[in-house]
């Protein structure tokens, strides 16, 4: 099976053999790595004065880092950030990764449209408005399905180009989420059900994804349809072998070695955390995807990733 067929298996929760299939949200250790700036981190403000020829060399390299880093770490999926906001650009870049791949991989992008968690400048703005105007912030909550929707309508008329969305908006915080499970089954669970559903529909995978403690809104998670989740925080008190015995025979898990503990605990803490994750994912012996808890974020020790993709290719595989 290439990655991409063993990507795809994983989420549809078919046995696999082998190596547990693997991939990361973002791997932005690139510098260390690879000795190029991570493509969301470069600055394009000169893009318009660029040559054709400049652009294209621009779109290889970015192109060729996204595939270096699956090579290396055998990742068997893409999650393709793009640099450019244009609709053909990222046809372009998805076309290359495609071509000088072989079509290897499986290759998502982000396709939220519900809503996160706001920052700090909109906070309390937002919360005053899910009181006082709800019928205003559904027809947000409409308007944005209906845009994503269009754009991943487009997507499908290009077969073959892309394989799914990994959905992004943040929910939670370490503690609770940040609305209460009535809400959220008001505000989010049913636009997050129909994108999903609308997704399946048009052939695409989806991944959702939130960080922090999604206990209290899991099984709204688990109702909406995605065909994965990630990150499953341990941080955010998660337990993979707990999410897996509710709901494992429904939904595929990515997850969860603790950021937390790959950053600042010790190596001994740091590889039990690894081989506890393979040991809970892997029960069953099918709908589970090794990865850490967050990203291979700036900071994180690129040794430490490299110790836990060590202890993955000895100990997490199916026999």
């Amino acid at each position: 099976m290439t990655p991409k067929q063993r990507f795809a298996a994983a989420l549809r929760r078919e046995p696999i053999q082998g190596l547990v299939p693997t991939f990361e949200l973002v791997f932005f250790l690139t510098m260390e790595a690879f000795g190029k700036v991570h493509p969301t981190h470069r600055s394009f403000y000169q893009w318009a004065q660029m040559s054709e020829k400049e652009r294209q060399l621009q779109r290889i390299d970015v192109a060729d880092l996204y595939i270096d880093i699956a090579k290396k770490y055998q990742h068997d999926c893409i999650f393709f950030q793009p640099f450019r906001h244009e609709f053909d650009e990222h046809v372009r870049m998805l076309e290359l990764i495609r071509e000088r791949s072989d079509d290897a991989y499986f290759i998502v992008m982000h396709g939220d449209p519900t809503f996160s968690i706001p920052d700090g400048d909109s906070m309390m703005e937002q919360s005053a408005q899910f009181y006082e105007e709800p019928e205003t912030m559904k027809k947000i909550a409409r308007d944005r399905v209906d845009w994503q929707l269009e754009e991943a309508e487009k997507f499908s008329k290009h077969k073959g180009l892309l394989d799914g969305f990994c959905m992004c908006s943040d929910y939670c915080f370490n503690t609770n989420p940040f609305l209460s499970p009535a809400m959220f089954g008001e505000f989010v669970t049913p636009y997050l059900q129909q994108t999903c559903v609308a997704y399946r529909d048009m052939g695409f995978y989806s991944i959702k994804h939130t960080d922090g403690n999604i206990m209290p809104i899991l099984d709204q998670l688990v109702q909406c349809q995605p065909d994965a989740l990630h990150s499953l925080d341990p941080q955010g008190g998660v337990s993979l072998a707990e999410v897996k015995r509710l709901y494992g025979d429904q939904i595929t898990l990515c997850g969860n070695v603790n950021c937390g503990l790959l950053q600042t605990g010790t190596d001994e803490e740091a590889a039990a955390d690894v081989r506890r994750t393979l040991r809970e994912g892997m029960e069953g012996g099918r709908g589970f995807i090794f990865c850490t808890s967050n990203c291979v974020y700036t900071g994180l020790d690129l040794a430490r990733y490299d110790m836990m993709q060590d202890i993955w290719r000895r100990e997490g595989r199916y026999s």
